[in-house]
C-alpha cells in the first residue's frame, strides 16, 4: 500500500542494534553533528535569495510574470520543504527511538475511556505507525484488552496527525497554522474515539481477530545509547524521506502552478467561506482521494493564496489524510462494514465541523 502518513512504519527500534559497525569517538560524532546543523542553517537561510537570483538572473524571466512566479515558488518551496522533513523527522526519530509496539500498548492498557483517548491520541502522533500498521497494531490492542475507542483514537490520530504534514504546515504557513492542525487533529481523533467507543460497537469487530495472538516487540529500546538513536533518526530520515519525496516535488509542481497561473480570487467562489456547501464538498472530495500529506499540503497552499478559506482547505487535507480510501480498505480486513460506516461518519462529520469553526472564526 501507498505510505499514506508517510511514517516510516518500517524503521523499527531493533533494526539498528548489532550492527557490528565501530562507533566513532564520541568527541568527532558530536563535532559532525554540530557541523551539520550548522551547514543545515546556513544553506536554509539562503533559499530564497538564491531562487530569486536562478530565476530572474540567471534564467531572466520577470518576476512579474507568471512563469516567473511558478518557477520561483517551485524552486524556493522544493528543497525548503525537503530540508525541513530531513531535520524534523530526525529529531521525531530519535523521539519514537523510544517506543515500540510492545510499550505503546503497555502504555495503553488498562486506561479508562477518555482518559485512554486523550493519551492514545497523544501517542498517536509521536509512535512511528501509520495507516499500513492498522491491522497488527489493532489486534495488538485488541489482544491487549485496550477497549475499542482508545484503540480507535490511536488510529485516526497516527495517520492524520504526522511530521510529514506539521513540518509542510510549518514550512508554508507558519506555525500558528501547523499548531491549529496539531490540536484539531487531536481533538477529532480524541472525540471520535470516545464517541464510538460509548456506541459500544465491539460486535462488529472481525470474529478472527480474538483468536489471533501477536507477539510482542520486546526491543529493549529505553537503554538505547543516544548514539543509537541518532541513528534511527538518521535511518527515518532514509526512510520516510525516501518515499516522500516524490509526492512533495509532485505537489509543489501542481502548488506552483496554481500560484502562477490560477486568477486572484476565482477559488474564493466556490472554496471561500460565503461558501456554506464548501466545507462538506472538500470532504467529500477528500475521502475517496489517494494521496498523503507529502502531495496534498503544496495544493493546499496554492489554494488559499488563491481565495480559499482555511477551514475548507484544512478540512480537505485532514479528509484527504485521515480518512483515505486505502486505510478504509485496510480496516476492513480487521472491521464489520458496519463499525467502518460509523468510523467514517463521525471522523468526517468531527472534520466538518472544525471547518466550520474555523471559517467563522478566523
Amino acid at each position: 500500500m501507498e505510505e499514506n502518513s508517510a511514517c516510516g512504519c518500517g524503521v523499527k527500534p531493533a533494526q539498528i542494534e548489532g550492527t557490528g559497525k565501530k562507533p566513532l569517538n564520541k568527541t568527532l560524532f558530536y563535532i559532525i553533528l554540530a557541523t551539520s546543523l550548522a551547514l543545515w542553517v546556513l544553506i536554509y537561510a539562503w533559499l530564497e535569495p538564491v531562487a530569486n537570483f536562478i530565476t530572474h538572473d540567471l534564467l531572466n524571466i520577470p518576476a512579474s510574470s507568471q512563469l516567473g512566479s511558478s518557477i520561483a515558488f517551485f524552486i524556493y518551496d522544493a528543497p525548503k520543504v525537503i530540508m525541513l522533513l530531513v531535520l524534523i523527522i530526525f529529531l521525531v526519530g530519535i523521539v519514537r527511538s523510544f517506543f515500540s509496539a510492545e510499550r505503546t500498548r503497555q502504555i495503553l492498557a488498562g486506561k479508562r475511556e477518555f482518559v485512554g483517548n486523550v493519551l492514545a491520541g497523544g501517542l498517536g502522533v509521536v509512535t512511528p505507525f501509520c495507516s499500513c500498521s492498522a491491522v497488527p497494531l489493532f489486534i495488538g490492542f485488541v489482544e491487549t484488552g485496550i477497549p475499542l475507542g482508545v484503540t480507535l483514537s490511536f488510529l485516526i490520530a497516527s495517520p492524520m496527525i504526522n511530521e510529514v504534514a506539521l513540518v509542510m504546515l510549518y514550512g508554508m504557513f507558519g506555525w500558528q497554522v501547523a499548531l491549529i492542525y496539531l490540536v484539531t487533529g487531536l481533538f477529532i481523533a480524541i472525540t471520535a474515539g470516545w464517541v464510538i467507543g460509548k456506541l459500544k460497537m465491539e460486535r462488529y469487530i472481525e470474529d478472527w481477530v480474538f483468536d489471533v495472538k501477536m507477539s510482542g516487540d520486546t526491543a529493549p529500546v529505553s537503554k538505547m545509547p543516544f548514539e543509537d538513536r541518532v541513528q534511527y533518526g538518521l535511518t527515518a530520515v532514509r526512510e520516510i524521506v525516501g518515499k516522500v519525496w516524490p509526492y512533495v516535488l509532485a505537489g509543489i509542481a501542481v502548488g506552483a502552478a496554481i500560484h502562477g497561473y490560477v486568477p486572484e480570487g476565482l477559488l474564493a467562489s466556490f472554496m471561500g467561506k460565503d461558501a456554506w456547501w464548501s466545507v462538506p464538498a472538500a470532504v467529500l472530495i477528500g475521502v475517496p482521494m489517494y494521496s498523503n500529506a507529502a502531495g496534498i499540503i503544496p495544493i493546499v497552499q496554492a489554494l488559499m493564496e488563491k481565495g480559499a478559506a482555511l477551514g475548507t482547505a484544512l478540512a480537505f487535507m485532514m479528509a484527504v489524510v485521515g480518512l483515505s480510501l486505502p486505510e478504509v480498505i485496510i480496516l476492513r480486513r480487521v472491521l464489520k462494514w458496519q463499525l467502518i460506516g460509523v468510523f467514517i461518519g463521525v471522523v468526517a462529520i468531527g472534520i466538518i465541523i472544525i471547518g466550520y469553526l474555523f471559517n467563522a472564526f478566523l
